[in-house]
């Protein structure tokens, strides 16, 4: 049975106010177009909806059980359109944003705490994750907005809204300060320092590893850990020298507690991007904090 929805809305406004010409005055509508409605409402069920009489209309049976299951469509039709537009007017919803911890706490916080104060009623759900289970969050619609590193991402399926530079760097505590000296080769830095990376299998060891093995030095790390903030105690602990984003560690390097080992050949330049999936709508939340971003 194909009845137009609009018909439906026309039945329950009639059956609420219990009269012709007032439901026609809240359609903006004649009365002979709100009979002519149920009329036609009426031959599509098969059977008839309203007693008529001199002081307006009144259900019958089956109009009430019609009645009570339109009433209730109907609210949840009007509660729709009061949520979607608090959500447009951020009083409601969520950001969703996937990125690594350490560059959520250095790149992304002042912009997620004046996104908290300007929208507090936005719920904020953010996932430290790595860059590929990032990428793999954003084209399932599980993140709105994610950071990852552009050399694995597929320009094809993704928006680049903005780019992360990022200068690797050597840094050890007190303990190594004396023997900082001349620029190290690759080799000479292997040798003398123990070494405190990133564990396997994530983008930021992969691109350290490419650095030792284009200049044909193998390394096997004194420490492995999963965290930027513990690799930067157990340099300043004097464990050994960290390899770090040098703009991750600017205020240990100036107070003192760290010390950047000079290098021959600098580690290239990584490139992270904080991106959005094609094909995927933008919550007004979303769109909301890029705009933040590009102030």
């Amino acid at each position: 049975m194909n009845i137009h929805l609009e018909l439906y809305r026309i039945f329950y406004l009639t059956a609420k106010t219990g009269s012709l010409s007032k439901a026609a005055k809240e359609l903006y509508t004649s009365q002979p177009s709100v009979s002519h409605s149920i009329k036609l409402l009426e031959e599509k069920l098969g059977g008839q909806l309203f007693y008529r009489s001199a002081r307006g209309v009144s259900l019958t049976p089956e109009g009430q059980v019609l009645y009570d299951y339109i009433e209730q469509g109907y609210g949840l039709m009007m509660t729709g359109e009061l949520r979607f537009a608090e959500l447009k007017q951020m009083n409601a919803g969520q950001l969703r944003i996937s990125v690594c911890g350490a560059v959520c706490k250095y790149d992304l916080l002042d912009a997620i705490n004046r996104y908290a104060e300007l929208y507090p009623c936005v719920r904020l759900n953010i996932r430290d994750e790595s860059s590929t289970e990032i990428a793999r969050l954003l084209s399932v619609g599980e993140s709105d907005i994610g950071v990852v590193h552009l050399h694995q991402l597929d320009e094809r399926s993704f928006t680049l809204w903005k780019q992360l530079p990022l200068q690797d760097c050597f840094v050890v505590g007190e303990r190594y300060r004396s023997s900082i000296g001349a620029p190290l080769s690759p080799e000479e830095l292997a040798e003398r320092y123990p070494l405190i990376l990133l564990q396997k299998g994530g983008t930021t060891r992969d691109s350290i590893d490419r650095y030792f093995a284009s200049h044909e030095v193998e390394v096997t790390p004194h420490l492995e850990v999963s965290h930027l903030d513990l690799m930067v105690e157990l340099a300043a602990q004097g464990l050994g020298a960290a390899c770090v984003a040098k703009k991750y560690v600017q205020r240990e390097l100036q107070c003192g507690q760290l010390y950047e080992l000079p290098l021959q050949a600098l580690i290239p330049e990584r490139h992270l991007g904080l991106v959005t999936k094609n094909g995927m709508p933008l919550s007004t939340a979303a769109q909301k904090f890029l705009d933040l971003l590009e102030r």
